[in-house]
């Protein structure tokens, strides 16, 4: 049974999410602050965040940002917010996706569903296959959600690390921002294509070009992990 908590300090809405959840058959940790739900975490095994924006103690970015220090389960922000900034910061702290509010019952179970679903880390199928892809200098493993870049380990959220590897495992592909967001969202996202953008930004913070390889933008198209001729 997967493990879900929510934080949220307006109590109807966390009752209601933790019906919503219960009845689909997850198991629910429900708190109204920040200081609690970290504790909750340290002392459990949690395979799902539901943080609100706005708490009583901290706000949900910098919970978000301190649950990213040690933890990469993924993240769902919820707000009442529906500027592009907002979006955006959540993301680049290492959110997964974001749900606005008011919302549809069914569309936050399908969203916990889908984000579960692509998050590899807990397959009771023994033994599969490792996916992994390697160059000079970058190895990216999806299997157990790992970037070593030359011979460090690097830290990154679970959707930065999918992107990657999902473009560096086509090299020399171009995919528009509409492609990936299908491929490494799963569905139509709320906002807009600037998600993608965000993402690769990361990402080239943290992985710089290489002369055997690239992280290039197609103008006007999209992007495409570029492997040049030795």
């Amino acid at each position: 049974m997967n493990k879900v908590l929510i934080v949220d300090d307006e109590k109807e809405i966390a009752d209601l999410v933790e019906i919503y959840l219960e009845n689909d058959g997850y198991q629910v940790y429900k708190f109204y602050n920040g200081e609690d739900a970290l504790n909750c975490i340290l002392n459990n095994d949690i395979d799902l965040a539901i943080l609100d924006v706005m708490l009583p103690d901290i706000d949900g970015f910098s919970l978000c940002r301190k649950i990213r220090e040690k933890f990469y389960f993924p993240i769902i922000m919820l707000t009442a917010k529906v500027e592009d900034m907002d979006k955006i910061t959540g993301l680049t702290i290492g959110a997964d996706d974001y749900i606005i509010k008011p919302f549809d019952s069914k569309e936050l179970v399908a969203r916990v569903r889908a984000v579960l679903r692509r998050f590899h880390v807990k397959s009771p199928s023994a033994a599969p296959k490792e996916k992994c892809v390697s160059y000079p200098d970058l190895v990216i493993n999806l299997t157990n959600y790992s970037v070593t870049y030359m011979g460090h380990q690097i830290d990154m959220p679970p959707k930065e690390l999918e992107l990657l590897y999902f473009l560096a495992a086509s090299p020399n592909q171009v995919f528009t921002r509409e492609q990936l967001l299908d491929h490494i969202w799963g569905y139509e996202y709320i906002g807009d294509t600037r998600t993608v953008d965000v993402h690769i930004k990361r990402l080239r913070e943290k992985i710089k070009d290489n002369p055997n390889w690239a992280l290039s933008t197609v103008w006007g198209i999209g992007y495409k992990f570029e492997v040049k001729d030795s």
